[in-house]
């Protein structure tokens, strides 16, 4: 697999059932439906794919079950985990399957000093032997990748880049600055503010909202790209909209919902779902249906 470093870099769903098994029907069927529509590559175990709520053997099984359908599609694998060797026995599967790079998360919930944080990403580079790309997300592990932290991984083992997600949008331009004369890229989970990001520098998007609606991350990079600047505001604000829909569900099950009102596979959640929730989600899919039967979106 090539190493995705731009474009829409979907933060692929992972269809399970009941069980927690992958559902390869499905996953095969939504890897298709990204393809015929542009993706540009894949992060495989996201956020967005609910990397936490799987069991080891399940991850390790859908790596396997990626690279089955996917070929040389650039994709790499998140393997967080807050247990080094979790990350090790994900990241070497990875590396045998012929995935071209990594991506970390701080391991959430302890405490963790910046010098051990760096100490972290380095050793996990080393033991897997890939390309890293680090993952930002302070609101989900309680820990911000620090500038210092970034330039010490950056100075020890190969980092291909970052990817910048949660509510600190300015953090990008930092990121950049740091990024250009190392030659790492900046990839933002910014999706409705692509627009933005891209004219700061970054180089691409990891998007959940890809599984679902890859047509409007791709007009939007490609728009950017032509200076079309009448398709760039349309695309945007269609993602805006969507985006304001989707807080009446919580993340990532709202995904799922955009999923579903396309008849994409989504499989059984993967946590304990309420009654007043699947009523929300129901109403949520319906809501969707009709909007992007008027976005004409099949």
């Amino acid at each position: 697999m090539a190493m995705p470093t731009a474009g829409i870099i979907a933060a692929l769903w992972t269809p399970t059932d009941a069980q927690g098994r992958v559902i390869e029907t499905g996953l095969a069927a939504n890897l298709a439906f990204l393809r015929q529509r542009g993706v540009h590559g894949l992060m495989v175990l996201g956020s967005t794919g609910e990397f936490a709520r799987l069991s080891l053997e399940a991850r390790l099984d859908f790596l396997a079950a990626v690279q089955r359908h996917c070929g040389d599609w650039p994709a790499m694998a998140n393997v967080s985990d807050i247990r080094p060797d979790a990350v090790t026995a994900l990241g070497r599967r990875a590396a045998e399957l012929g995935y071209s790079s990594i991506s970390l998360l701080p391991p959430w919930y302890y405490p963790l000093a910046q010098v051990d944080l760096a100490e972290f990403f380095v050793r996990e580079a080393e033991r897997i032997a890939l390309p890293l790309f680090l993952y930002n997300f302070p609101e989900r592990t309680g820990h911000r990748i620090s500038l210092e932290t970034i330039a010490t991984v950056a100075d020890r083992v190969p980092l291909a880049g970052i990817k910048q997600s949660g509510a600190e949008f300015s953090y990008h331009r930092e990121l950049l600055a740091l990024g250009r004369p190392r030659r790492f890229v900046v990839l933002t989970g910014a999706d409705s503010r692509l627009a933005e990001a891209m004219a700061l520098g970054v180089t691409g998007a990891v998007s959940g909202l890809a599984n679902a609606v890859p047509e409007l991350m791709t007009a939007v990079y490609d728009a950017v790209r032509a200076g079309d600047t009448a398709r760039v505001n349309e695309a945007t604000g269609r993602l805006v909209e969507l985006t304001r829909r989707l807080d009446a569900v919580e993340f990532p099950l709202c995904v799922a919902a955009a999923m579903a009102a396309r008849d994409l596979c989504v499989g059984e959640p993967k946590c304990v779902v309420s009654a007043a929730t699947r009523q929300r989600y129901d109403q949520l899919v319906t809501e969707l249906r009709q909007l992007f039967h008027e976005w004409s979106l099949r």
